[in-house]
């Protein structure tokens, strides 16, 4: 297929595909889906090898958040019935952390509810950050704690963080379809102050809401510009008592042309399959290891994932190596200008609410989804009841 060598080529030159081009992966057949992965996996084994780094989430405040993201279990007035509590203490955080980087985590992502931190929050966090480093030599650090004020990415990096996430979620134009409560331009903003902190820049995307390709791409060519170290890719979890509850609109093979067309525009970036890959990706999962090169360990946010060692198998049954901690992620002409070789701005993040997703909420999606539209797996979504906030053993 010529679409698909022009894109290779462009790929490993680190060349920006056309808005056309990336809608044209988008809108292949089911019956291509194998020629797509094939060709996307040739770029990124050739940045990134055949290794998987794996990321860690700690949530260390659930629930109680004043925004009204359509996508979040977290959100004002969820009635999803999971895990509240407040912060975390420093030596909590730590042992929740440890679980992950015993499972084999290079990366600990803490994650806090709510719209963003207070300066009071930061001190928390800077508290968490040193006790995790004090234990744990060599381990990166990204801080996901919502929308930031002047000043506190540089505390945060002070502190010992090495990454920032937040993610723009869908493009600009449907922003305000799935929350009201901040805008798209706060969110480009936070991924902004931590570029210029010295921090790692994380930012991603959530597809499965009904969003058309158009956004999608748009999305994609946002954060491409943005310059991100690391691009999370969510899938909704229509989690129930959140508005996109009913929102089954992926399938695996939608699930694959998307990592795909992501690996295509941010061929050398850090390409992370973050939440609701074991609902909609299901078996076809080792697949999306051939387009994105990290993957979360164990559960989400507030939902359960796939068992830590089940992704520890998967990984090694698809012919890929887990990352080691002595590794540098990204490819050195991103990672040489950054301390410890975390990444071009310092180095890759998390993926903010990484149990659900986000969309317009409007429009349809690509008629080849829309024709074998997932039948609703709700057996698949779990909130989560162990691990942090619980007196319950995590999944790691």
């Amino acid at each position: 297929m010529d679409l698909l060598n022009t894109l290779v080529d462009k790929g490993l030159r680190r060349e920006l595909p056309t808005r056309e081009e990336a809608l044209a992966v988008l809108a292949t057949s089911d019956d291509d889906v194998l020629d797509v992965v094939a060709a996307a996996g040739k770029v990124r084994r050739h940045w990134f090898g055949r290794r998987v780094k794996l990321n860690y989430l700690v949530n260390l405040k659930s629930g109680l958040c004043p925004e009204d993201c359509s996508y979040c279990s977290q959100r004002l007035g969820s009635s999803t019935g999971i895990l509240k509590y407040s912060w975390l203490k420093p030596d909590e955080a730590s042992k929740a952390a440890a679980a992950g980087l015993a499972g084999g985590a290079k990366r600990v992502c803490l994650v806090a509810s709510g719209r963003g931190p207070t300066d009071r929050d930061v001190d928390r966090v800077a508290g968490t950050i040193k006790a995790i480093k004090e234990q744990n030599e060599g381990v990166e650090v990204c801080a996901c704690l919502g929308l930031l004020s002047d000043g506190q990415a540089e505390r945060l990096r002070e502190a010992g963080a090495d990454a920032y996430n937040h993610n723009l979620n869908t493009s600009e134009g449907t922003y305000g379809d799935i929350t009201t409560t901040h805008t798209y331009a706060d969110r480009v903003d936070t991924v902004n102050k931590a570029h210029a902190a010295g921090l790692s820049a994380c930012s991603g995307l959530i597809a499965g809401m009904g969003e058309r390709d158009e956004d999608l791409v748009d999305v994609v060519f946002s954060l491409r510009e943005l310059d991100p170290d690391s691009v999370p890719v969510n899938f909704l979890i229509p989690v129930e008592g959140t508005p996109l509850a009913k929102e089954w609109n992926l399938t695996p093979q939608r699930c694959l042309r998307i990592l795909a067309m992501v690996r295509f525009v941010c061929p050398d970036v850090e390409v992370r399959i973050a939440g609701g890959r074991e609902v909609h990706l299901r078996t076809m999962q080792p697949l999306a290891l051939h387009l994105a090169n990290s993957i979360f360990l164990g559960d989400y946010l507030t939902t359960e994932g796939q068992a830590g060692q089940a992704d520890l198998e998967m990984i090694a049954d698809a012919g890929f190596v887990v990352e080691g901690a002595d590794e540098v992620t990204l490819p050195q002409h991103r990672s040489e200008v950054a301390a410890g070789g975390c990444g071009s701005h310092a180095e890759a993040g998390c993926g903010s609410h990484a149990e659900a997703g986000c969309g317009s909420g409007v429009c349809g999606s690509h008629e080849d989804a829309a024709a074998h539209v997932n039948e609703p797996r709700t057996d698949l979504v779990a909130v989560r009841r162990r691990g942090a906030g619980t007196d319950l053993a995590p999944n790691a």
